[in-house]
């Protein structure tokens, strides 16, 4: 082993050391990777997430893979949208369906999807989503080591000495970076390590899940959805009290799951209890199965409320632990790593200041919170549906159905209620607003001071309400290509670069963008050739006039904006210059070369990185634990 005195604190390695390769660790790495940064990613693990865990996709999260370029590649091992839902609410698969809703925007809802972004929702389960961020961030340079263990840490001014072992020899090193992100999961070492502060609980309910193999086409295949609840006594324990029934791959690879009580112990998973509960949940007592994996998760509510310390940074499921209702897991890890890929990017380049990665916690952490909270309350949202049982019968389904089938002024009260109670699984379930709707409030986001506060003419959570307002996503809307072809505003922004969006009428705005020649900044110009608006969707949601302006950020957030119109081009200069810098913390007159020298600030000089090697033989399954049903 090095000691870590002997290494050159001024010296890098690498420009980011990554500590987990799931969703947020292979974003962050990709991202990384294509803006130019020298990564280098580790996973003690000898492969990828070798159980199905998250799998809902939502259309945040393609966007996402969009602007990293990998969204068709993603979508080759997904089960497309048309096949996500309805969700079924069932005694069991062969028995007597309760209600039925249209789910994922699939529904009545489904042109507010369509409008609110280019990207469909898709289902890919964790062990294919992996692989693509990962083989595409070490094809663009990013050095993937697996079967590496990240120990511990040391950080000073200039950066970061990170302490690795080789999980196969025992072999300890170390790799100097200018920023280490923590990645590691619910147990995060870093998150420990760091001190993050921590809001909330561990473990407060149990669930067994039950991977298995089997073809239930003729149950599913007409009616096709990718989660299927079953109300039966059971799999009838717990705060949503149903069995499940989670299609990994349409329609013969699925995970079966249900509640415990966490004062008894783990339950029985034995063979024979196993089949017998899945043939129960199918309706099928004869059903084929073949048996692959067993495994128990546990309900996180937990939170941190600060997500940084000095240059380390956490994210993901390290620093919001949920149960996965509401599908939110996967998708909020992979935006905490593209809200700050591009910050990092910045600051090892020169483009930016101290002060944006500190803009960092303060837009993810309310995020986060919000999404732990959404997770949970998902799950105490079942309880309406299961109104209609009759507890003091010893089979409270079966005698439960006799009542709410009654024709008698109680049964259609009890029908009523049930229906309303469904109705309150749209915020599960079709909640676009929780999806697409974060607002940031940050030093890197300068506030309109003629907007006022903002008024949300519907449900938040329920429906996206798209708008240029500095700290939100930049709304999608069809323009037209040089070919003739439609893209999407969120086409012609992103890719690791500051964009000026402005129309034909804001030349000052292109002149003062053009003086200013600065490497990370485009301008684009609505109207003219190549981003044409002949369906006039841009002119109804960019909220300013024409000749008016929109900073958007790489992440696609709308860092400020000029509402009015704008003439006089030393005033464009001036006003864009004032953003910049207040954004990045960085003067825009620096032009990317905050040392004001004709040296840039950070070395790139190449250092040889000692990494251990995975071979083929070497990725096989590693023991984890199924993060849940719909994350």
């Amino acid at each position: 082993m090095t000691d870590m005195s002997d290494h050159d604190r001024t010296s890098y390695d690498t420009d980011v050391v990554i500590v987990g390769l799931g969703p947020a660790g292979g974003t962050a790495a990709l991202a990384l990777a294509t803006y130019g940064i020298r990564v280098h990613a580790v996973s003690m693990f000898p492969w990828v997430a070798n159980s199905p865990r998250a799998h809902i996709t939502n259309q945040r999260a393609v966007e996402v893979l969009r602007d990293l370029g990998v969204e068709d590649e993603a979508r080759k091992y997904a089960t497309p949208w048309d096949q996500m839902g309805d969700t079924l609410f069932t005694t069991s698969l062969a028995g007597e369906e309760i209600v039925r809703m249209q789910t994922w925007g699939t529904g009545a809802r489904y042109g507010d999807y369509l409008a609110g972004s280019p990207c469909a929702m898709l289902d890919i389960p964790q062990p294919l989503m992996e692989p693509v961020l990962i083989k595409n961030a070490a094809e663009r340079g990013a050095v993937i080591s697996f079967h590496t263990e990240y120990l511990d840490h040391s950080q000073d001014e200039d950066g970061v000495t990170v302490r690795l072992r080789d999980v196969r020899s025992g072999t300890e090193f170390i790799q100097r970076a200018r920023f280490l992100l923590g990645f590691d999961g619910a147990r995060s070492k870093i998150a420990e390590q760091i001190g993050l502060p921590f809001e909330g609980e561990l473990a407060r309910a149990g669930t067994a899940y039950i991977r298995f193999n089997a073809d239930l086409s003729k149950y599913v295949a007409h009616r096709p959805s990718i989660l299927h609840w079953i109300f039966n006594s059971k799999a009838g324990f717990g705060e949503i009290g149903m069995g499940l029934l989670r299609a990994i791959k349409p329609w013969d690879q699925w995970i079966a799951g249900w509640g415990f009580d966490m004062a008894q112990g783990e339950p029985d998973v034995s063979d024979d209890v196993v089949l017998e509960q899945i043939r129960t949940l199918v309706g099928d007592p004869q059903l084929d199965i073949e048996i692959v994996s067993r495994s128990f998760w546990y309900v996180n509510q937990q939170w941190a409320e600060h997500y940084q310390s000095g240059r380390v940074f956490c994210g993901g499921d390290a620093v919001h632990r949920h149960p996965p209702s509401s599908g939110l897991g996967s998708n909020t890890s992979m935006q905490d790593a593209f809200n700050l890929a591009w910050k990092i990017a910045y600051a090892v380049k020169g483009y930016a200041g101290p002060g944006l990665l500190e803009s960092y916690s303060p837009e993810r952490v309310p995020v986060g919170k919000q999404i732990v909270t959404r997770a949970n309350q998902s799950r105490k949202d079942y309880a309406g549906l299961r109104e209609w049982f009759d507890h003091d019968s010893d089979d409270p389904v079966a005698a439960g159905l006799v009542k709410l089938k009654d024709p008698s002024p109680e049964g259609g009260a009890l029908r009523e209620r049930l229906y309303e109670a469904l109705e309150v699984k749209n915020s599960e379930f079709n909640a676009q607003g929780v999806e697409l709707n974060q607002r940031y409030a940050s030093c890197a986001v300068v506030p309109d001071p003629d907007a006022g506060k903002e008024v949300w003419a519907r449900d938040r959570e329920l429906y996206l309400q798209a708008t240029t307002r500095p700290g939100a996503k930049l709304p999608h809307a069809w323009l037209v290509g040089a070919d003739g072809t439609r893209i999407s505003t969120l086409d012609v922004t992103g890719k690791g670069q500051m964009t000026l969006l402005t129309g034909i009428g804001g030349q000052a705005w292109k002149r003062a963008a053009a003086k200013l020649d600065l490497p990370f900044l485009r301008t684009v110009v609505v109207g003219e050739p190549g981003t044409l608006d002949p369906y006039g969707y841009w002119r109804q949601v960019r909220d300013i006039d024409e000749a008016g302006a929109l900073l958007v950020r790489p992440d696609g957030y709308i860092a400020w904006r000029h509402s009015a119109p704008v003439w006089d081009d030393t005033e464009a200069l001036t006003s864009l210059e004032n953003a910049l810098t207040a954004v990045l913390d960085h003067s825009a007159s620096d032009n990317g070369n905050p040392s004001g020298t004709d040296e840039p600030q950070y070395s790139t000089r190449a250092v040889p990185i000692i990494v251990p090697h995975v071979t083929a033989e070497d990725a096989a399954p590693a023991t984890t634990t199924v993060e849940g049903e719909n994350s």
